[in-house]
């Protein structure tokens, strides 16, 4: 009777055992169909996308009317950002599609950065209009790769699914998809490297360069002691220090110590030993001091290491820790480009944080810039919502969205119990920027 009761339990989970693994394989099977049917989606969508594309730059090179060149333009810059999305839901982790997406990447910014200039004032040069048939011609010979691609797919039923095992273990099989993904990469990769005399290329802010600072070039135990001073450490702590690697713009030490209470972390150019950023971790006290002394204490700080024309413009408190961002003030101008943060222990005050890249690299590689200031400060005012109460103005040097520095009026003000921070391009009084803001995380009227 046992020996019955035994085998119809090793019978009842031989069953169980059996219909776990079914469910299993079917719940597997409808993830690997969904992944499926979302790869061939994109794929689909790139292909119509750049077909798109194409079209729209054929069409812009037919017109001649300023006012309509720019909203096609700008459908350029809104198709080639979906194109982006689209290729970055392909299995393409193992495959690299860079050169693509730069490709698709550089023409919406010269798309965006041309629609928005004002082509009434200031057309499409020869120059640019050679681009554009460059841009035409390449994206017709991807259009013409994808769909070949897209035919194969279709015809021999190929799966996005095959391409990404293949990808991962090297096993050899049909290649169709692969090929044609190359081939197009190959494509990308000759326009991109192609000489457009600077006008494709925005986006290269000779970022490979090396940037040169002043002051001499600092060994590793002269840093060594710089450390031990600027942190008052004692001289017999361990510090662990590494230099960047080949390639980097920044030539840096990267050092950290430990002391039991104390963890530290550094960077310092090796170039006049300045400090790009540091952090500080120990265990914190509860809050004694206010936001406003811990302010009061990290401007000071920054002064005392160099940085004197500064003033605070946001500040939070993040439990312990106050959050401050400073900016370069030179004539009365706010350069929120030349921007530093700084971290305060709001329990003694001690600057915990410090992040100055932005200051130091803008300061130390950008040269004389002039501005043009056409409009008054009540000229700007009109520009902006009448529904907006001001509460605040002055002058400031922004970034704009395409990557200018531009002097601007900056209007705070308040609409609907929200503050909100309008730049108004003081050439132009075109609105450059508005942002909506925390008040709690605002510091108005401060110099």
């Amino acid at each position: 009777m046992v020996r019955w009761i035994l085998y119809i339990v090793m019978l009842i989970g031989f069953i169980g055992a059996i219909v776990y693994g079914y469910q299993e394989h079917q719940e597997k099977n409808a993830v690997l169909v969904q992944a499926e049917n979302n790869y061939q989606r994109a794929f689909h969508d790139l292909t119509y996308r750049i077909d798109l594309l194409n079209d729209k730059i054929g069409t812009v090179l037919a017109m001649n009317t300023p006012e309509n060149l720019s909203p096609q333009l700008t459908e350029i810059w809104k198709i080639s950002s979906e194109a982006q999305a689209d290729v970055g839901q392909l299995p393409l982790t193992l495959l690299p599609f860079n050169k693509t997406e730069e490709f698709l990447s550089n023409i919406g910014e010269f798309s965006y950065r041309v629609a928005v200039r004002g082509l009434d004032e200031n057309p499409l040069t020869e120059e640019e209009l050679s681009l554009l048939n460059d841009l035409h011609d390449s994206s017709s010979t991807i259009k013409q790769e994808l769909r070949t691609v897209q035919h194969q797919v279709l015809d021999q039923g190929l799966r996005w699914m095959d391409v990404e095992v293949a990808l991962a273990t090297n096993e050899p099989g049909d290649n169709t998809i692969l090929d044609g993904l190359e081939t197009i990469e190959d494509n990308s990769d000759q326009f991109n490297s192609t000489d457009n005399g600077g006008v494709f290329n925005l986006n290269s802010k000779s970022e490979g360069e090396e940037i040169q600072f002043d002051g001499k070039t600092y060994n590793e135990e002269e840093v060594r002691g710089f450390v031990t001073e600027q942190f008052e450490l004692d001289e017999n702590v361990d510090m662990n220090i590494t230099t960047t690697g080949k390639g980097s713009n920044i030539p840096m030490y990267n050092v950290s110590f430990d002391t039991g209470e104390l963890h530290g972390y550094a960077e310092l150019t090796q170039q006049g030993a300045n400090m790009i950023s540091y952090m500080l971790t120990r265990e914190m006290g509860e809050a004694q001091i206010s936001l406003n002394e811990a302010m009061n204490q990290a401007k000071e700080l920054l002064n005392g290491i160099g940085y004197d024309n500064i003033e605070v413009v946001e500040s939070s408190q993040y439990e312990k820790v106050g959050v401050f961002r400073f900016v370069r003030v030179d004539d009365g101008v706010y350069y929120y480009p030349d921007s530093l943060q700084v971290k305060v222990a709001l329990d003694n005050g001690d600057i915990v944080g410090l992040s100055a890249r932005d200051y130091i690299v803008n300061t130390t590689t950008r040269g004389e810039v002039d501005f043009t200031k056409n409009l008054s400060e009540e000229e700007a005012l009109d520009v902006v919502n009448p529904n907006i109460e001001i509460m605040e103005t002055r002058e400031a040097v922004i970034e704009n969205d395409i990557g200018d520095l531009v002097l601007s009026y900056e209007l705070l003000g308040v609409l609907n119990d929200q503050t909100y921070r309008v730049y108004i391009n003081a050439s132009d009084g075109f609105e450059e920027k508005v942002e909506k803001l925390q008040q709690s995380e605002q510091i108005y009227g401060i110099n």
